[in-house]
């Protein structure tokens, strides 16, 4: 559920890829000391490995793709990890592990899983097309599609969609985990998540800070509803899923804990606040996990109704590399709210202008003079995940994995980000491992 910011684990592009890549500027030549692994090309990728390769990209070695994977995916001790890399070149996937402990079955780009807070990047775009059929517009204060909200007169839906509210995070109150742990199939309500986060004051006024908050996105579901006439699911599946033709992607019903065939089990050490507040794990857990004294727990059918719009869906690697592609280049909205979506990100941190923004439900990041990529990332008990596109040098990432966090706490697909980055882009030299 969390993405970006260390103080809601940020699921973006990592602490070790932001200290070199804010600011636009050129990156340390070189290549990462730590080989990654697991990528094998499809016959597309094969057949176009002659195609001029842009600058800013190297040509993809599958081979070592696969190795470099491996052998992160190994230190982070995760079960399953799942990346699919489509580039100039062609499609590459890394496959490690298995999608069940305790069997040996591979998990597949066609593998459902939970998407945790990618699921933000399709509630923004439900609002901005809303936006576009003059339904609503991003000026509206929230007060006039939801009730009893705190300074609701004062919260724009622009403001919801850029994590700006400042409205308490409802997933940071201590309740909500042991409510989760207590009973794994509880179904929740958009407003009894709503009633955690308003029983304690806003962090802030409307609009004076950022903080990445899950509480913004399950209002902008409700104001969807509103808006729209229909049900969350029925309008995610009739103005974005089904036109793109993401066949495997879905927002479960309240009371569904299934997953749909193939799908992969989701995993993590410890109860649920881990995955929801920035709590580490004690030294003699990591210990224990690292000896495998500690099993990690299987979260699969925990219910994730408790994520909602802010991260409720289910998708495969394959509809995810189709989703943010389209999204990115303007296969989703018209050409006006298009370049008002692209332009919507803004530094999270106002003395860091050059440094990571966040937008209407995208982060974004610059490479340097020649790359840049809108992205986002998922953390929920069980499965951890990014997806983004570089619109300059046309290439789309999906990562997952089926462990939430690394016995020392790192979240598993970000924490593989650098080891891939390394493979696709020269002159980069991210840290990678647990130095």
């Amino acid at each position: 559920m969390r993405n970006s910011s260390r103080t809601a684990r940020r699921t973006a592009l990592p602490a070790a890829c932001a200290a070199l890549l804010i600011g636009g500027c050129a990156l340390p030549p070189g290549t990462s000391a730590t080989a990654l692994s697991a990528a094998s090309a499809t016959p597309a990728a094969t057949a176009s490995a002659s195609a001029p390769t842009p600058s800013a990209l190297k040509p993809i070695d599958p081979a070592a793709l696969q190795s470099a994977v491996e052998r992160a995916a190994k230190e982070l001790m995760v079960p399953g990890a799942v990346v699919l890399l489509r580039t100039p070149q062609g499609t590459f996937r890394a496959i490690v592990g298995t999608t069940e402990l305790g069997t040996a079955t591979p998990p597949t780009t066609a593998d459902h899983f939970r998407i945790a807070s990618n699921t933000k990047t399709m509630t923004s775009a439900l609002i901005t097309l809303l936006a576009q059929d003059g339904k609503l517009r991003l000026g509206d204060p929230v007060s006039a599609y939801v009730a009893g909200v705190p300074n609701g007169d004062h919260i724009t839906i622009a403001q919801l969609l850029k994590m700006r509210s400042g409205l308490y995070n409802y997933t940071s109150a201590p309740e909500l985990a042991a409510s989760m742990d207590a009973d794994p199939g509880k179904a929740e309500t958009p407003q009894a998540l709503l009633d955690i986060a308003f029983r304690r004051p806003p962090d802030f006024a409307p609009d004076a800070s950022y903080e990445y908050n899950n509480t913004n996105y399950v209002l902008l579901g409700l104001v969807a509803e509103k808006a729209g006439g229909r049900p969350l699911a029925q309008q995610f599946r009739d103005r974005l899923f089904a036109p793109l033709g993401l066949e495997g992607t879905s927002l479960p019903a309240a009371d569904d804990l299934s997953l749909p065939a193939p799908y992969s089990h989701g995993y993590m050490y410890g109860g649920s606040a881990y995955a929801l507040v920035d709590q580490p794990y004690p030294v003699d857990m990591q210990a224990a996990a690292r000896s495998g004294k500690l099993r990690p727990l299987d979260y699969t059918h925990q219910n994730p109704s408790y994520a909602t719009a802010a991260g409720g869906a289910v998708s495969t690697a394959e509809d995810l590399a189709t989703w943010i592609r389209a999204l990115v280049t303007g296969k989703v909205l018209n050409t006006a709210y298009q370049q008002q979506w692209l332009h919507s990100p803004q530094a999270e941190d106002p003395a860091a202008p050059d440094g990571q923004k966040y937008g209407y439900g995208i982060a974004y990041q610059r490479f340097g003079p020649n790359a840049s990529m809108y992205y986002h990332g998922g953390e929920l008990p069980g499965f951890n995940s990014f997806i983004g596109h570089d619109p300059v040098n046309d290439v789309t990432l999906v990562i997952w994995t089926n462990l939430t966090l690394s016995p020392d706490g790192r979240t598993t697909a970000q924490a593989l980000l650098p080891t891939v980055l390394n493979q696709v882009y020269a002159g980069l030299s991210l840290p990678t491992g647990s130095g």
